[in-house]
């Protein structure tokens, strides 16, 4: 098993010699730009709007919400994921094939889905995460608050590998109150709750980071250990960081030094299982 993490745009993937993935997750840029803390404490000193703006104000949270090139996403994912398998598994259980999730925003979803298309994923589930927070705090008293996360889930042909453990797996990933957070189970169904990652398991890197827990859930039910998984915005590597606790080799890309150096040094700084062989993670080793 193997946890790579590369300093470059995911334009340049031919220069690493990846394997071919069986999932591609990522949280693309919402392309927001300046108006990224816009709505977030953090605009302000101390995260009271009385004490003045902070030095966050009016700026971007990373330069690639400016200018992301949605087209070059789709073109690098439909290379690097698998092929579909020639032949199904049977009657009644899923395929081998592979799949995305794309992280975005609601307004970005239906040109994600035009793009997709354009690249031969030809189907899209949608997935709704509904959270029990919101950082979108300022001016709470005059509007409503955003507290839900989307994402599409494309495949091209196949309905893509499945691992449901003999449960419906719903498309709304619930927020819930906190005493109840973790998996549940309802009607036979089953859906992970969006719970914010604890400081004392998991660093705070990035501020658009997804919880550790939630990528696992997802990671879970599209490979099987050993799979390849790939996040080309890496961003705090919490995708690779889930990925790896679960046994699958992953691959990210992080343009921003910032990142990545945190990402590599705190974020994948992961003991494995002692039942695990130390050299099968050589980016983590001292």
């Amino acid at each position: 098993m193997k946890t790579e993490l590369f300093n470059d745009n995911f334009q340049n993937y031919k220069r690493y010699n990846i394997p071919k993935a069986q999932l591609v997750i990522a949280d693309i840029p919402y392309n927001i730009g300046n108006n990224f803390y816009g709505s977030n404490p953090m605009w302000y000193k101390g995260g009271d709007s009385k004490n003045g703006e902070s030095k966050l104000a009016g700026k971007a949270a990373f330069n690639t919400d400016f200018n992301f090139n949605i087209a070059e996403y789709f073109h690098f994912c439909n290379r690097l994921l698998k092929k579909e398998p020639a032949k199904s598994n049977g009657r009644g259980k899923s395929s081998d094939a592979p799949c995305m999730i794309v992280f975005c925003a609601f307004e970005q979803m239906q040109m994600v889905i035009k793009y997709a298309e354009k690249h031969g994923f030809k189907h899209n589930i949608p997935l709704i995460f509904c959270k029990n927070y919101s950082p979108q705090v300022l001016k709470a008293n005059m509007r409503v608050c955003g507290a839900t996360e989307y994402a599409l889930l494309l495949y091209r042909e196949k309905l893509p590998k499945f691992r449901n453990d003999g449960h419906m797996i719903f498309n709304w990933f619930d927020g819930g109150p906190e005493e109840e957070w973790g998996r549940s189970y309802y009607n036979n169904g089953t859906y992970m709750m969006w719970k914010r990652d604890s400081a004392k398991d998991y660093p705070k890197i990035h501020p658009a980071q997804k919880p550790v827990n939630l990528l696992k859930r997802l990671i879970e039910i599209f490979t099987d250990p050993g799979d390849v998984v790939i996040d080309p915005c890496a961003g705090s590597g919490t995708t690779l960081r889930a990925a790896m606790e679960l046994g699958r080799s992953s691959y990210g890309f992080e343009v921003s030094k910032e990142f990545y150096k945190k990402s590599k040094e705190e974020m994948l700084l992961y003991v494995p299982d002692p039942q695990m062989n130390i050299t099968d993670f050589p980016e983590v080793m001292p």
